[in-house]
C-alpha cells in the first residue's frame, strides 16, 4: 500500500536555479471528491495514472500506475477539466532529502512551490535557504484546486 506525506513551501527566493533541470509536467483530474483524487499526468514521455486518498493525520494513501503515454494524452485533452496543470518540476538534493520545486505556467505562471516528501509525520528535516513561508494544508496550492482556481484569479494578496 502507497502512502504519502509531504509537506509545502512556498519559494523565498531564486537561489536554487540552476541546481536542476526542470522536467515538463502536464496533469488533470479525472475525478476528485472526499478528499480523494484520480489524476493523470504526463512526464516528458511517460503517462501516469494516480489515485489519492483523503489525508488522514498528515498522510494519504497513494497508487501510482504507468499507462501508455497516448492515452495519458488522450485522458488529458478529453476527459479532464480546465485548465490544465502545466509546470516544471525540478528536484534539488539538500542535507539528505530531494527537494521538488515546482514553477507553474499557463493559468498558474508565476507560482513556484516546494515539496518535500517525508518517511513518517512530525520527521524533522533541515530546510534550504531558498524555502519560505510553509503552506502545508492550505487547499489553495493543492494541484486539484489550481484546476478550479488557479493562481492567476487569486490576486496579490493571497500569496504573502
Amino acid at each position: 500500500m502507497g502512502r504519502e506525506i509531504e509537506r509545502k513551501f512556498l519559494i523565498g527566493d531564486d537561489s536554487w536555479r540552476g541546481q536542476a533541470e526542470g522536467l515538463s509536467y502536464r496533469q488533470g483530474y479525472l475525478a476528485s471528491g472526499n478528499g480523494a483524487t484520480v489524476r493523470v499526468r504526463t512526464i516528458e514521455d511517460k503517462g501516469i495514472l494516480t489515485i489519492k486518498g483523503p489525508d488522514e493525520g498528515g498522510v494519504k494513501l497513494e497508487f501510482e500506475y504507468q499507462i501508455p503515454l497516448e492515452e495519458a494524452r488522450e485522458m488529458l485533452d478529453r476527459l479532464c477539466r480546465g485548465p490544465l496543470i502545466e509546470k516544471l518540476r525540478y528536484r534539488i538534493p539538500h542535507a539528505g532529502f530531494t527537494w521538488e520545486i515546482d514553477e507553474f505556467a499557463g493559468e498558474n505562471a508565476g507560482l513556484l512551490v516546494a515539496e518535500i516528501e517525508l518517511d513518517f509525520v512530525g520527521q524533522e528535516f533541515e530546510k534550504p535557504p531558498w524555502v519560505g513561508r510553509e503552506v502545508t494544508g492550505d487547499s489553495r496550492y493543492y494541484n486539484a484546486s489550481l484546476v478550479h482556481f488557479p493562481y492567476s484569479r487569486w490576486g496579490t494578496t493571497n500569496t504573502s
